[in-house]
């Protein structure tokens, strides 16, 4: 496959690329979702020995979602590390003591560009309120979960999923 041309569709809050590509022997026409790139990390608190996810609206979802804390990465210059840093003491509250990453991945490639680095934090003291930025209209709740609640919550975010089948396999180790 040749990418032979590329269209701006849509440029707002995300971008929507319109792809006319060869596969040596027809021309196809694709669209392309663009929302940028991500960071979000499972996070745990290792005094109280939870694990803190975020529960939001979501658009796609069309509900509340509980999820790993996540964000863009939409600071000039700044590091996937630096920038998930920052997303935890917004969401969170929490000053990152390690960080793990796990894996860089595309959680849905057959239309969207969107990579995300997914790591696993650990924390142990919260310094601020978290519930992410007022200027950013963001209304998030903290959830805190044991080990056992963990496993029994229902998660329907895909890079959630991921992290939490990550860490089983390193707590079976």
């Amino acid at each position: 496959m040749k990418i032979t041309k590329v269209e701006t569709v849509y440029d707002g809050f995300y971008k929507l690329r319109k792809l006319t590509l060869n596969n040596g022997q027809q021309e196809l026409v694709r669209e392309r979702f663009e929302p940028g790139q991500a960071v979000a990390a499972l996070v745990y608190d290792t005094n109280t020995k939870e694990y803190i996810f975020v529960r939001q609206y979501r658009i796609g979802a069309e509900s509340e979602v509980v999820e790993i804390p996540a964000g863009m990465l939409d600071k000039s210059g700044e590091s996937a590390e630096d920038a998930l840093r920052r997303e935890i003491q917004e969401e969170l509250g929490y000053e990152v003591d390690r960080l793990e990453h796990i894996v860089k991945m595309f959680p849905s490639p057959g239309g969207s560009a969107e990579q995300i680095d997914v790591y696993y934090a650990e924390v142990s003291r919260q310094t601020g309120a978290g519930g992410g930025v007022v200027d950013e209209n963001e209304n998030i709740t903290i959830v805190r979960l044991g080990w056992e609640t963990l496993l029994q919550t229902e998660l329907r975010d895909a890079k959630s999923l991921l992290a939490v089948q990550w860490r089983q396999l390193q707590l079976s180790k």
